[in-house]
């Protein structure tokens, strides 16, 4: 049975592939063929649920054109590299489009919406001069600088005096007028997200009128600057409302040896109502993610076994994708080869123009289907290969990241990379494993889990998990 599925990979939840799921649990089918195991799963849970049949023994065949896989563990965690390296794939295409926007930066081009006193040029694809708003930018820093203005009020009411408000008609918003005030853009830098680039477009003013604008800012509209920078705020949630954690800093007296101490705490924000939950000490908590990383670790010895069976297979790979452009090319040169025949057969009148049309189209379509396939091949390749060694080469990093001294932020990086979905109940750190990492840590009765709902607990007492090795396979204990 061929099923073919409309809807991206990307998310969960697609009819067809549950289908195809549903029909693997009934028993009713046990293998799947598939161009490649990224037709299959863009995204962590329905690779998971692929992993997990087959660990059950209800998937027992999945075969790829361009892809080995065997069921054996060394199979199964190169599957798992493939459906994570999919899902980067798809997160990936964004990227492309970053690209071409950081391109026209460095060109001196600007990716965006005109800032005001500018408007787009679609001729030129430039930003040009708007004359009558670029007279207000100008007047507002003028008169700013000088001190005839106090306040941005006073910006707002001329600009709004001469008609430039929101679509609405009201004036502009204090953040819009202090947006313009502190824009580089109008002396010819551009600013996006958070790095300069030279622009080609005329500035407005100087960086001399500029600078003195924002000395009169600051002196109005300074706010004090955070005292503290703590290392693990930001991605670790409360597990009884969801709510973010936070850090506090509190000093402490001794006056018995008049010494004075820093101590941090960790504590739910509470911002969704009433929580139970009690702070954590820092010193506890990053005991919890020295932990959690001490987990991922891999050996050096392994490190270098690891990376030379992934050599091998990808020159396996590699010599695997070359007899199927072999393949294809002999195939797409056999296609053109009847096109040609066709097009003589129409010329010399032995079919119609009906039938050669008809018989056309199929074989551009076949040709095509043909020219992806081997497009796909020559652009991937052996594309896994690399994420596969970066992955070998952090997990080999784990432990000597964990057993490093004044690290918070290295730890915190490292945490955020091989989990997820941090949670803090009771004082205990709880999080998801994400792939390729979870195979480093899964204890044997989650080992038959998928990724997407594994869930580990960072228990003092738990037994640290190693690599062994039968044959060319990789398994868990």
């Amino acid at each position: 049975e061929f099923l073919t599925e409309a809807e991206t990979a990307k998310v969960p939840g697609r009819p067809v592939f549950n289908s195809l799921i549903n029909l693997i649990e009934k028993g009713l089918i046990n293998g799947i063929v598939s161009w490649h195991p990224d037709r299959l799963a863009r995204n962590s849970i329905d690779g998971g649920k692929i992993i997990y049949l087959v660990d059950t023994g209800k998937l027992q065949s999945l075969k790829f054109p361009s892809f080995w896989f065997e069921n054996t563990p060394q199979g199964k965690f190169m599957l798992s590299i493939a459906f994570g390296q999919s899902k980067y794939y798809v997160d990936n295409l964004s990227e492309n489009v970053k690209r071409g926007l950081y391109f026209k930066l460095r060109h001196g081009g600007w990716p965006s919406v005109a800032p005001l006193g500018y408007k787009s040029d679609r001729n030129t694809r430039t930003v040009v001069i708007e004359p009558k708003t670029a007279r207000l930018v100008k007047e507002s820093f003028n008169r700013f600088a000088s001190g005839e203005f106090s306040s941005m009020k006073e910006v707002r009411d001329l600009f709004f005096r001469n008609g430039v408000t929101k679509r609405n008609g009201k004036s502009l918003h204090f953040n819009q007028i202090r947006g313009v005030l502190t824009r580089t853009f109008y002396y010819g830098l551009m600013t996006y997200h958070g790095e300069t680039y030279e622009g080609k477009h005329k500035p407005l003013i100087t960086k001399k009128l500029f600078d003195e604008v924002q000395k009169v800012l600051e002196k109005k509209y300074n706010k004090k600057p955070q005292k503290h920078e703590f290392d693990f705020t930001g991605f670790i949630k409360c597990k009884e409302c969801d709510s973010f954690i936070t850090a506090e800093n509190h000093k402490k007296y001794y006056r018995k040896t008049d010494h004075r101490a820093e101590y941090v705490y960790y504590r739910c924000v509470k911002k969704k109502g009433d929580c139970s939950q009690k702070y954590i000490p820092q010193v506890e908590l990053e005991s919890q993610l020295r932990e959690t990383v001490s987990r991922f670790s891999l050996c050096e010895s392994w490190k270098v076994k690891m990376l030379e069976m992934a050599d091998n297979d990808g020159k396996k790979d590699r010599k695997f994708a070359e007899g199927e452009l072999q393949k294809l090319s002999v195939s797409f040169d056999d296609l053109e080869k009847k096109l040609d025949k066709l097009l003589e057969s129409y010329l010399e009148e032995i079919i119609d123009t009906e039938s050669y049309q008809k018989k056309k189209n199929e074989l551009l379509q076949t040709k095509k289907v043909l020219q992806e396939k081997i497009e796909e091949i020559k652009t991937k390749g052996s594309s896994w290969l690399e994420p596969m060694r970066e992955f070998i080469k952090e997990a080999s990093e784990a432990a000597k990241i964990a057993r490093a001294k004044n690290n918070g932020k290295d730890i915190a990086t490292f945490a955020k990379k091989v989990g997820s979905n941090y949670f803090l109940n009771d004082k205990r750190l709880e999080f998801l494993p994400v792939a390729p990492f979870n195979l480093l840590a899964a204890p044997a009765p989650a080992a038959s889990q998928s990724a997407a709902n594994l869930q580990m607990c960072c228990a003092p007492n738990r037994n640290r998990t190693c690599i062994s090795s039968s044959g060319n396979c990789y398994f868990i204990r």
